[in-house]
């Protein structure tokens, strides 16, 4: 994946302070989407479908299916980082966290902003993580995985996404004006992320700008 070639903090502490501190974000991003009730991300409606099927909580079901994500790598030659490991255990803890701490609101500008600091909240956590330089998260991986079988990111990223989409949306996950705007919104600030969080002295350019 292009991220690992982004220059990085030189310090092993101030690497893993933006690594945990980004996976904790993306997590407490993850929860305010739920949390708004206006829809969510393609992989989130998957894992709230699946949520809803079984009973267990979303951040449970975010870090299985990040697990088992991670053993489609075995066969795409798909080496795991830190960061991988640590995207499976530190995302769904960190949203089931927030989500026990902050209730459903009822009043619809409440709602909204809810949406659209989790939007945020999930940009600018990915900037944080991809610049830790410790390896994509399992998701991203399986993109990249099939990448080398020949596949564009592009293409690969919207057969995987609308998969899991159309199957969460089956299993009861929430689709809504939320996922719209997720999608319109999530590319261009994680660009502007990317650049915010670069290391000091930084005059490359992030990957797709």
């Amino acid at each position: 994946m292009t991220e690992l070639s982004l220059p990085r903090p030189r310090s092993l502490p101030l690497r893993l302070i933006r690594l945990y501190t980004g996976l904790t974000l993306y997590g407490a991003g993850i929860a305010l989407l739920v949390r708004s009730g206006l829809g969510l991300d393609p992989w989130e409606v998957f894992h709230q479908g699946m949520s809803v099927r079984t009973g267990w909580s979303i951040g449970l079901c975010i870090n299985l299916v990040g697990a088992l994500v991670l053993l489609l790598w075995i066969p795409l030659r798909q080496r795991p980082g830190l960061g991988t490991i640590s995207n499976v255990l530190v995302v769904g803890t960190s949203a089931d966290g927030v989500m026990a701490l902050v209730p459903a609101p009822t009043a619809w500008p409440v709602q909204w902003a809810f949406l659209l600091g989790g939007i945020v909240a999930i940009a600018a956590a990915s900037g944080l993580y991809i610049h830790a330089g410790f390896g994509p998260g399992p998701r991203d991986g399986l993109m990249t995985g099939l990448n080398r079988l020949g596949l564009s990111i592009r293409l690969a990223r919207t057969v995987v996404e609308i998969s899991v989409l159309a199957v969460g949306w089956l299993l009861g996950g929430t689709v809504g004006i939320g996922t719209v705007v997720f999608a319109l919104a999530i590319g261009p600030l994680t660009q502007v992320f990317m650049k915010v969080w670069a290391p000091a002295g930084d005059t490359a350019r992030p990957p797709g700008t």
